[in-house]
């Protein structure tokens, strides 16, 4: 009779182990993500300012096979990336970076600044511009 809750116990404790962390959650692939996409803006909104595409597409499959390695199939990476949620989740994530850095929602002007400095910086968002 004891041996069933000891089973019970170790089967929740094993599901509970195999449960992912929503890749929304993962900083590592979070955060790169959130570069690309602020770089993305910067390159949209900046005249001047222009995109290394080859690099942003290769860290762009740099960190799907990142995900993959952490047991992500493509369909979750898939949702992750095209969900309407986590697009605008991302868009404030953004906006929220950015302006603890100076740069005011909607101020072209101080976003191309920040981008320039980037790029002398050559930061994580830096090297995705030139």
């Amino acid at each position: 009779m004891r041996l069933i809750p000891v089973i019970l116990i170790s089967l929740s404790l094993t599901q509970t182990a195999w449960a992912k962390t929503p890749l929304s959650q993962v900083a590592v692939i979070d955060d790169a993500l959130m570069e690309i996409a602020i770089a993305d803006e910067i390159r949209k909104s900046c005249d001047g300012i222009r995109a290394r595409m080859l690099r942003a597409l290769s860290r762009l499959d740099d960190l799907q096979d990142k995900a993959k390695a952490m047991g992500y199939s493509k369909d979750e990476i898939d949702d992750y990336v095209t969900s309407k949620s986590e697009k605008r989740r991302m868009r404030a994530k953004a906006a929220a970076y950015l302006e603890s850095k100076g740069v005011e929602s909607g101020n072209t002007d101080q976003l191309c600044a920040f981008g320039k400095a980037e790029i002398k910086r050559k930061s994580g968002i830096g090297t995705l511009l030139r």
